[in-house]
């Protein structure tokens, strides 16, 4: 095997590096060269890959709890305008940055998140092979058609004309001229880290530019310990980003702390005191954070925002779920995990501790848990991590695995 340097991009948050951390640590495990590029904040779990950490700067709200406690300077909070307006910022921020870390040290392969837009543009100026791994679904075709309304609406806002107006001007500054949605949205190739039921569309998906693996998650090794594994175990979690719920943790502490029968595991992230949510059960434990994919191949049942990093920990795990959108695209993921029979939705903003332990004794019946292992295995059968990073020159191409191939394909140009 021909030693190579790849280079991952990816942004300071953990539903964008977690799911691809296994294969960065299965290429750099078969003797390539891997750097990561991010944020100072991710340095301990990328470094853990045995990855080459590449630090550069985020102005990302940052989704990762500070050692001191501190509240973040700036915020997810606002509409799609304004989320769409704090991704344009960091791209302009980071490609600077990934031009110095790599003008000198260009890789043989970039790889890059959904959000690390940065890393094609440079792949594409330095003629450098680039993969995207998307921790999401993709484009189908007919998307753009499909999407129009959401874009309409953005145009109708001066804020959105001068925002897109903003997006060109980038991508015409850097030699660009094309559509930024075009570019952003359609990578020249992906591994798509999946389950392929999440995914919308999936029979209008070009498979000559999207391989769906399923998600590329190992055994975690992370120390988590059943404090009372005599009783059935429930993980609460709404993930990174949209934890600013107590209420709705009171009404899951009202509704799960009197079953008989069940551990509660309650994750509340950064925004809320664990004091705001009064006297406890002894059934019931909080935390700030917490190793979500252990405690998930332990639990029975996951209450989740269904953010597609938690979704597809509970498909791989056989959890079934209850399913609490709270934004974004959680919304298809909940009813697409619905629709598989794993889980049933619920509104955060309005479900009562009856209809919660309604829910939970639903999810917990045969049906759901049988349902729930099927789908386990038919994504283990998938392949993951072993899919994403092997090479079998016997098959056709569209059925190869991208990493390898792109690495394989050719030698980068010496630099002009």
């Amino acid at each position: 095997m021909t030693r190579r340097h790849i280079a991952m991009v990816s942004i300071p948050a953990p539903g964008h590096v977690n799911p691809s951390l296994a294969i960065i640590a299965r290429l750099v495990a078969a003797g390539h060269r891997v750097t990561y590029a991010n944020d100072e904040s991710m340095r301990e779990v990328i470094e853990a890959t045995g990855a080459e950490f590449a630090p550069y700067v985020s102005t990302l709200p940052s989704l990762v709890p500070s050692p001191d406690g501190a509240e973040p300077e700036k915020s997810w909070d606002g509409d799609l305008i304004d989320q769409l307006t704090i991704f344009q910022d960091d791209y302009e921020a980071m490609l600077p940055q990934l031009r110095q870390i790599y003008d000198d040290d260009r890789p043989d392969l970039f790889l890059y998140d959904i959000a690390g837009i940065p890393a094609r543009i440079l792949a594409q100026q330095w003629n450098v092979p680039i993969i995207q791994l998307s921790p999401t679904y993709v484009a189908w075709d007919g998307y753009e058609a499909d999407a129009a309304p959401m874009y309409d609406e953005i145009r109708s806002d001066p804020r959105g004309v001068d925002l897109l107006d903003r997006e060109a001007r980038f991508f015409r500054a850097e030699g660009f001229e094309v559509d930024p949605r075009e570019f952003t949205g359609r990578p020249p190739r992906a591994i798509v880290l999946i389950a392929e039921s999440m995914q919308p569309n999936a029979d209008r998906v070009n498979r000559d530019v999207y391989t769906f693996v399923g998600p590329a998650l190992e055994p975690s090794n992370q120390p988590w310990v059943n404090p009372d594994p005599e009783r059935k175990l429930v993980l609460i979690s709404l993930g990174s980003a949209f934890t600013d719920h107590p209420d709705f943790y009171r009404t899951c502490v009202e509704a799960f702390g009197p079953m008989d029968g069940w551990h509660v595991v309650l994750q509340i992230g950064k925004q809320v005191q664990i004091s705001d949510l009064g006297p406890l059960p002894d059934n019931v434990e909080i935390h700030r954070w917490v190793p979500q994919f252990a405690i998930l191949q332990q639990a029975d049942a996951f209450v989740t925002h269904a953010g597609m990093g938690g979704s597809s920990e509970g498909l791989v795990t056989g959890t079934p779920m209850i399913a609490v959108p709270q934004a974004v695209d959680q919304f298809g993921n909940a009813d697409s995990l619905v629709d598989a029979g794993v889980a049933v939705r619920v509104d955060g903003a309005t479900v009562t501790a009856v209809e919660l332990r309604e829910a939970l004794t639903r999810v917990s019946s045969d049906e759901f848990r049988r349902r729930s292992a099927e789908l386990a295995k038919e994504l283990a059968a998938a392949g993951g991590v072993s899919r994403a990073v092997e090479f079998d020159r016997g098959r056709p191409a569209r059925q190869r695995a991208a990493v390898v191939v792109a690495t394989s394909a050719r030698r980068r140009r010496p630099r002009s």
